[in-house]
């Protein structure tokens, strides 16, 4: 399947910048130790593979998730081969005391943290919230002081382009941690990356199209919001960029006028079914689309749920960023970067971590009073609170 086809897009991101820097690249890389943490992970996978392509000195990958680790080898091992570097996965917990020892064992030059809970559903609990923050934030700000402890030389963190102007819980967890990691009073080098939504990656609405047909299940997807897209692949040469060529505070993000456009979830639905030689049935409720998956003939037609949008968190449009932030479009050809700025202090980041664990989870009030915590320290965050959530939807 052309991925670029269904997500509305003509040609690959970054020939020009690979063609301009990748000798830059290769050079840091093959004599520099990485670890990468998350790498499991669609995103992280993809990074994953262009160190290794580049023969890092060490390159060791860490996830909670072991049978991503055993799949990501599996693939490397298949598709490029072997080195003879030092080249190996692990199954950790980042945030545990056991992961500093490893850390400190394993002198590493860059560390690439790709860990994040990146899904707006996990906002309808409090408990689902605080392990939210605690990945996205806490374990962040764990693994950054390990880095500078152990004398690392760079340090990068992914975030998203949701953190722009946040309206869910999830992109202002994103947007406090950078507002937490790039302080002035922080001396090792961070760099970042906000890119847009990653075609057919774990979890993905698009990854949840290929279940949907394989089960034959009807789509359902929202006919008001519009999303950026990139390919896996894009994703991982975005970071690698940001990694290896940062400056400290950079945060980069894809900047290809004629490539990144806003385009439905109407329209991929539409070009995904095309793909496969299938044309898309709308329907107007979910019990419609399922009862058609019995009527149509699924050789040929395929029931699309189409829905407006009303569930919490949900912003119509995507950003990459805000109206107040320093943009530079000057060193690259498909990247961009925003200079960012944090104002906090050591003692706001300190009072931000006492109030989200003293919030009480079993108390109902608890999922308000950590958005009002996320709301008083990332001043750009709007909520979009509409009592509804996308487990509600099929």
């Amino acid at each position: 399947m052309n991925h670029l086809n269904v997500i509305n897009r003509t040609k690959n991101l970054f020939e020009k910048d690979l063609k301009e820097y990748d000798s830059t690249i290769c050079e840091i890389v093959g004599n520099s130790r990485f670890l990468v943490i998350g790498g499991g992970g669609s995103i992280g996978q993809a990074v994953t593979k262009e160190l290794f392509k580049r023969q890092a000195k060490a390159l060791h990958v860490v996830d909670l998730n072991e049978n991503y680790l055993v799949e990501l080898v599996r693939d490397i091992r298949s598709g490029l081969g072997y080195i003879t570097k030092d080249f190996d996965s692990f199954a950790l917990d980042c945030g545990s005391d056991d992961f500093k020892e490893f850390m400190k064992l394993g002198k590493y030059d860059f560390v690439l943290n790709l860990s994040a809970l990146k899904h707006v559903r996990s906002e309808n609990s409090s408990f689902s919230m605080l392990r939210m923050i605690r990945t996205n934030i806490t374990n962040t700000l764990k693994t950054y002081n390990w880095a500078t402890e152990f004398g690392a030389k760079k340090y990068f963190c992914v975030s998203t382009d949701k953190a722009a102007n946040p309206a869910n819980f999830m992109g202002a967890t994103k947007r406090a941690m950078e507002l937490c990691l790039m302080r002035n009073d922080f001396s090792l080098p961070t760099s970042g990356a906000r890119f847009a939504n990653v075609a057919f990656s774990h979890g993905s609405l698009l990854e949840g199209f290929k279940y949907r047909i394989e089960k034959q299940q009807p789509l359902s997807l929202p006919v008001d919001v519009s999303r950026f897209f990139i390919t896996p692949e894009e994703a991982g040469i975005i970071c690698l960029f940001s990694s290896v060529l940062g400056e400290k505070n950079d945060i980069f993000f894809p900047a290809s006028e004629d490539e990144i456009k806003l385009t439905s979830f109407t329209d991929i639905a539409e070009n995904y079914l095309a793909s496969i030689g299938k044309t898309a049935v709308k329907c107007s409720n979910e019990n419609e689309a399922r009862k058609l998956v019995e009527k149509l003939d699924l050789n040929k037609y395929w029931p699309i749920n189409v829905f407006n949008t009303d569930t919490s968190g949900e912003k119509p449009y995507e950003e990459f960023y805000t109206n107040k932030e320093i943009i530079s479009h000057e060193k690259f050809y498909d990247l961009a970067t925003v200079k960012f700025t944090s104002s906090k202090t050591r003692a706001n980041v300190q009072d931000f971590i006492k109030a989200y664990e003293a919030v009480d989870l079993s108390q109902p009030s608890a999922r308000t009073e950590f958005i009002n915590i996320l709301n008083s320290f990332v001043p750009t965050f709007n909520h979009i609170e509409t009592n509804k959530f996308l487990n509600q939807r099929m």
